[in-house]
């Protein structure tokens, strides 16, 4: 999303706040998703050590900050 520069010439300052404040309900959510989705399959394959949790929860985590570290560089 390109910002347009204001009369001025310099760019508006975005709301840091309200920018990523979506970005940490969707890292919630998601780990939370992933969480539950790895703990049922662990219990449905019948494993004692949550595996699945474990590695869909920080598959998640991953993700999610490889797509923070692709949007603060991309200024």
């Amino acid at each position: 999303m390109e910002q347009r520069p204001t009369p001025s010439g310099r760019k508006p300052q975005s709301n840091s706040y309200l920018r990523f404040g979506g970005f940490a309900f969707q890292l919630l959510g998601g780990i939370g998703l992933a969480g539950y989705l790895g703990y049922r399959l662990d219990q449905y394959l019948g494993i004692e050590f949550p595996v699945f949790l474990l590695l869909f929860s920080i598959g998640v985590l991953a993700g999610m900050l490889y797509q923070m570290n692709r949007k603060l560089n991309e200024e």
